[in-house]
């Protein structure tokens, strides 16, 4: 009986081993990009262009949530927050910001960048990710995300 347990264990733990991700592999809720950065240098964004990118095409991206935050600075700095989906896993998440019009609006258009030659899962991939819009001269401005006003600030 105590060798037919321990047999039965023996298999159990090489099942699980098995399962055990490979040292420099990522998680699930990981990254894959096997680069990492150098020691003291903050991970890439996923708004920073790559290679190639000057020639995929332009798309869209949905903006379910976006909230707008005022860091407690001198000079005062703004950051967006984004949450939506992008149409497929292979969209890249773009953002590009324009310097505020005759109205102090500051415009961002929220998009994506693909392949279209390239085969890709159907299926929507969810972001959330942060976007730092610096600070501005002294006056009052509102923010808009894809053409919706999501918020206000003085200074």
């Amino acid at each position: 009986m105590f060798r037919k347990l321990a047999v039965l264990l023996m298999i159990c733990v090489s099942m699980l081993s098995a399962c055990v991700l490979p040292s420099g592999s990522a998680g699930p809720d990981e990254p894959s990009s096997n680069e990492t950065p150098p020691s003291g240098e903050a991970p890439a964004s996923p708004l920073d262009p790559i290679p190639g990118e000057e020639n995929m095409s332009r798309g869209e991206a949905t903006v379910t949530e976006s909230d707008m935050l005022q860091l407690e600075s001198y000079p005062l700095q703004i950051m967006l927050n984004l949450k939506g989906t992008l149409p497929t896993p292979c969209h890249h998440l773009r953002a590009e910001v324009k310097e505020p019009d005759d109205q102090n609006r500051i415009m961002v258009d929220v998009f994506t960048v693909y392949d279209p030659t390239e085969i890709c899962v159907q299926m929507i991939e969810e972001f959330e990710t942060s976007l730092p819009l610096g600070s501005f001269p002294d006056g009052s401005y509102t923010v808009w995300v894809n053409g919706e006003q999501v918020g206000e600030f003085s200074q």
